[in-house]
């Protein structure tokens, strides 16, 4: 019974650590997607989005939302998380970039 308990105790661990690497993963994913975006929001909306996605597509994230507010960039993308419990659920990260007031 011990070790089952510790063993459950270490998988739940692993899990927990594996998901929160992934939220970070994806921040940081939607803050480089956004702050692409904001380098072209000069180019519009569609060339925004376009530098987001490349961005987002290599750094294994896929863009949910991109929109520009003005100079603002506002990027949504969702990582599928991987990890060894069967209730892992796929992370969602938002960031919003451009230029300072």
């Amino acid at each position: 019974m011990g070790v089952a308990g510790l063993l459950s105790v270490l998988v739940l661990l692993i899990g927990l650590g594996s998901a929160l690497i992934h939220r970070h993963r994806a921040e940081a994913a939607a803050d480089l997607a956004a702050l692409a975006a904001a380098g072209q929001a000069a180019s519009g909306v569609a060339a925004s989005c376009r530098a987001a996605e490349r961005v987002a597509a290599r750094m294994g994230v896929a863009i949910t939302s991109c929109r520009l507010d003005g100079w603002d960039a506002l990027v949504e993308v969702r990582a599928r998380a991987n990890g060894p419990l069967p209730f892992v659920v796929p992370v969602v990260a938002r960031a919003r970039a451009g230029p300072a007031e």
